[in-house]
C-alpha cells in the first residue's frame, strides 16, 4: 500500500512538473511572438562623438562705412551685390557743398607736398647764402675785434648816405603842407596843355585833307603817325596840369611818412654799425658771436640734410592734409561685396551718417558657444558638419579655427566662443544667417559597432542581447568609443553580421532555476572554440 502511494504520488508530480513545463514553453512562445523585436546587424562602420550647438554666419570682415563730414552727395559709384577692391572710390560730395575746412585742405596739401619735396631735394642756393652769411657774421665779429679803417670809413659813409636820404625824405613831408606847385609853374603847364591841343588841332586837319587809305598811301599814313604822337604829348601834358591842381591823397602822404620813418631808421642802423665799430661793448661782441654761431649752425645743417624728425614731420602735414581732404569722398578699406547701401545721390549727409556696408565673403565663419563641460574636448583644426533652416536639404562642412579663453557667464552656465570656419561655402549662404552645427571631437573608422540602443549595463557590465537561433541571448560585451548613434565593440564576442536586439525580452534566455547555458557558434572565445555565456 504504501508502495502504490508512492508511485501515484511520483507520477502526479511528473505530471504536475511536466504540465508547469509546457505551460511556461506555452507564455514563453507567446511572450515572444506578441513583442516584435527590433534588431539590427552587427557591422563594420565609423563611430562619431559630436558636440552641438548653434551660431550665426559672419563674414571674414565686415565694415560699416559712414561719412565724416557734412555735405551733399555728389555722386555714387557702386550698387549692392558689386565686388570692390580696397580703395576703390564708392561715393563723393559735391565739391560744392564741403565745408571750408575740407576746401582749404587742398591748399595745405599742395603746400605740405611741396615744402616735402623741398626737404628732400639738395639746397645748393641755400647753402650758398648760409656760407655768405656765415663769412659776413665773421667778419663782422673780426672788425668788433680789429676794425679796420677801411670798414670804419665806410661805415662813415653808410651814415652820411642815410642822413642824406633821411633829410630828403624829411623835405618830402614838410612840402606835404604846401600846394603841389606854385602858380608860375601851374601856368606854365596849362601853356604847354594849349600849346600841346594846338598842334593836335593843326595835325588834324592836315591828316583829314590828304585823301586815301594810311594803310596804302604813305603821306596819308606819316600824317597818322605825326597825329597819334601829338595826341600822346597833349594827354601827358593834362595829365601833368591835373596833378599839379590836384589835392595829395591820404596813400600819397602814408607814403611819404613810411619813407621817412625807413630812412630814419637805416640812419639809426648806420649810425649803430659805426658805434660798435669805434667803440664796441662786451654784449656787441657777444652777440656778434652767438651769430657767427647761429651761421654756422645753419651752413652744418643744411650741408647734413634734413633730419628724420624733419622728414616726420614734413610727412606729417601731408597725412593730415590728405586725411582731411579724403572727408569728402567714400572708399573701401578692403575688398569685399557690398551688402547694404543707404545713401543716393543727391542725398543730404552729415558726419557719422551710415552710407554702405562691405563684406569680405571669400571666407566665412560661424561663432557658437559651447559648455564649460565640453570645451576641454574642442580643438582647432576638428571637423564640422553645419545645417541650415535657410537651405533645406543640404549639409555643409566646417573646421574649427579658434577657440576663445575667456568663457561668459549667464545665469549660472558659463560658455566659450568657438570658431568655426566653412570650408564649401556657397552662394546660399549669407551674412546673418544660422546655423547648427556639430563638431567633431572624436572619430573612429571601419570598427565594430552597434547600435546605442543594444548596449545595456547590467551589473557593472556592458551587455548586449544576440538573437540566436530564435533565442535572445545576453552576451558580455568590451566597448571602445561611444558615439553619438553607434558604439565601437572591442571583444571578440560579437562578429559582423550578427544580430543584437534594440528592444530585447530577458525571459527568454533563462531557465527555472534563472540560469541558463547556451552553446553557439559566434563570437566565441579567442581560440574560436565554442562559447558558453552563462547570464542571469
Amino acid at each position: 500500500m504504501k508502495k502504490r502511494t508512492f508511485w501515484i504520488i511520483g507520477i502526479v508530480l511528473v505530471v504536475l512538473i511536466a504540465a508547469g513545463l509546457a505551460y511556461r514553453a506555452y507564455a514563453n512562445s507567446r511572450s515572444t511572438t506578441g513583442t516584435t523585436l527590433q534588431t539590427a546587424p552587427v557591422s563594420k562602420g565609423e563611430v562619431t562623438v559630436t558636440i552641438s550647438g548653434a551660431g550665426t554666419v559672419r563674414s571674414k570682415q565686415s565694415a560699416e562705412i559712414n561719412w565724416q563730414t557734412d555735405g551733399t552727395v555728389g555722386s555714387v559709384s557702386t550698387d549692392i551685390g558689386q565686388q570692390v577692391q580696397a580703395g576703390d572710390e564708392l561715393a563723393s560730395l559735391d565739391p560744392t557743398s564741403l565745408p571750408s575746412s575740407i576746401i582749404q585742405a587742398k591748399a595745405d596739401l599742395i603746400d605740405a607736398q611741396t615744402a616735402l619735396e623741398d626737404l628732400k631735394k639738395p639746397q645748393p642756393l641755400k647753402i650758398a647764402q648760409a656760407q655768405k652769411d656765415l663769412e659776413a657774421a665773421k667778419t663782422s665779429l673780426e672788425n668788433l675785434h680789429n676794425p679796420s679803417e677801411t670798414a670804419i670809413a665806410e661805415a662813415q659813409l653808410a651814415v652820411l648816405n642815410a642822413q642824406d636820404e633821411a633829410d630828403t625824405a624829411q623835405r618830402y613831408v614838410d612840402n606835404l603842407k604846401y600846394p603841389r606847385a606854385n602858380q608860375q609853374t601851374i601856368a606854365a603847364a596849362q601853356a604847354a596843355y594849349l600849346v600841346a591841343q594846338s598842334q593836335v588841332d593843326g595835325l588834324k586837319k592836315e591828316y583829314n585833307k590828304i585823301k586815301g587809305d594810311p594803310t596804302k598811301n604813305p603821306a596819308k599814313a606819316q600824317a597818322l603817325a605825326a597825329l597819334e604822337a601829338s595826341i600822346t604829348q597833349r594827354d601827358r601834358a593834362l595829365a601833368t596840369l591835373n596833378w599839379l591842381q590836384s589835392d595829395r591823397t591820404q596813400e600819397e602822404i602814408d607814403q611819404k611818412y613810411a619813407d621817412l620813418n625807413l630812412a630814419k631808421a637805416q640812419l639809426a642802423d648806420a649810425q649803430e654799425t659805426l658805434r660798435k665799430l669805434t667803440d664796441p661793448t662786451a654784449e656787441d661782441i657777444a652777440l656778434a658771436e652767438a651769430t657767427v654761431a647761429d651761421a654756422q649752425e645753419t651752413l652744418d645743417t643744411l650741408k647734413a640734410g634734413p633730419t628724420e624728425n624733419d622728414l616726420t614731420v614734413a610727412q606729417t602735414r601731408v597725412t593730415l592734409a590728405q586725411a582731411a581732404l579724403a572727408k569728402s569722398k567714400l572708399t573701401a578699406p578692403f575688398a569685399g561685396t557690398i551688402t547694404d547701401l543707404q545713401v543716393m545721390k543727391g542725398d543730404v549727409v552729415t558726419n557719422g551718417t551710415n552710407a554702405f556696408r562691405i563684406d569680405d565673403i571669400s571666407r566665412l565663419y560661424v561663432d557658437l558657444q559651447i559648455s564649460e563641460v565640453d570645451i576641454q574636448q574642442v580643438k582647432e583644426g576638428q571637423k564640422a558638419t553645419l545645417t541650415f533652416d535657410a537651405i533645406a536639404d543640404k549639409e555643409y562642412h566646417g573646421v574649427v579655427t579658434k577657440i576663445g579663453m575667456v568663457g561668459t557667464n549667464s545665469q549660472g552656465v558659463v560658455n566659450y566662443p568657438v570658431t568655426v570656419e566653412i570650408t564649401d561655402a556657397d552662394s546660399s549662404i549669407l551674412p546673418s544667417m544660422t546655423a547648427a552645427i556639430s563638431i567633431i571631437v572624436s572619430q573612429k573608422e571601419n570598427v565594430l559597432v552597434v547600435p546605442n540602443q543594444a548596449v545595456r549595463t547590467i551589473g557593472g557590465q556592458r551587455t548586449v542581447t544576440v538573437l540566436f537561433e530564435g533565442q535572445q541571448i545576453q552576451v558580455p560585451v568590451t566597448v571602445g568609443l561611444v558615439g553619438d548613434s553607434t558604439t565601437e565593440i572591442t571583444s571578440n564576442a560579437l562578429k559582423e553580421g550578427d544580430e543584437v536586439v534594440i528592444n530585447s525580452s530577458s525571459g527568454t534566455t533563462t531557465n527555472n532555476n534563472g540560469r541558463f547555458e547556451q552553446r553557439f557558434e559566434f563570437g566565441g572565445p579567442p581560440d574560436g572554440g565554442a562559447g558558453i555565456i552563462v547570464g542571469p
